[in-house]
């Protein structure tokens, strides 16, 4: 039987620029590529420095770790596969970033992990989870129902390109969209309570 091999992704940008991280050969796990994290990156770039970050689903990590290493003051990686978990542990000790205040890995559910969020506690929140599953609305309804994504914080949905459908909801103002291959990039807004 042929096992897949582990991959690697590299961060793009910050002061862990160049360093690759291993990808958990995992069903369902396609870390963001080079290209898609750039545009994300440039669109990100004003709201980055000092900010509360979650990566939900977070698999490789990448978007996380990428957001540390461009200055985000906190970045909480939740992964509830447990292999997953293992190759994350790997990458924070490859970037030295156990020991860092502002890396935080949980092993929970996404989902579960939000119900517990304070109020007002991230100001941005990475979600792309496998697809197909919903699982991108249903974290967005756990923020607006939990308030834990402040007000005029920022979300970025990775869904597959042909999911064009996808409606954040009215709680939601879209600020930049893009499709990159098979790939649907979205950032949103938290707007005003309704």
């Amino acid at each position: 039987m042929n096992r897949k091999r582990q991959g690697t992704v590299r961060i793009i940008g910050g002061r862990w620029r160049g360093r690759k991280l291993p990808v958990p050969p995992l069903p369902g796990l396609r870390p963001s590529g080079d290209r898609g994290r750039e545009t994300l990156f440039n669109w990100l770039s004003p709201f980055l420095h000092a900010a509360r970050c979650a990566d939900l689903f977070a698999g490789s990590g990448v978007l996380g770790l990428e957001a540390a290493s461009r200055g985000a003051a906190k970045v909480t990686l939740v992964e509830k596969a447990a292999p997953a978990v293992r190759v994350l542990r790997e990458s924070i000790a490859l970037l030295n970033a156990d020991g860092e205040p502002e890396v935080e890995l949980v092993h929970a559910d996404a989902l579960a992990w939000l119900k517990d969020r304070e109020a007002d506690s991230l100001d941005l929140v990475f979600i792309d989870p496998p697809f197909g599953l919903g699982l991108e609305k249903k974290a967005l309804h756990s923020l607006v129902e939990t308030g834990c994504l402040l007000e005029g914080g920022l979300v970025y949905v990775e869904t597959a390109s042909r999911a064009g459908g996808f409606q954040p909801g009215p709680e939601w103002e879209t600020i930049r969209e893009k499709v990159v291959g098979e790939v649907r990039m979205r950032l949103i807004k938290r707007t005003a309570a309704v």
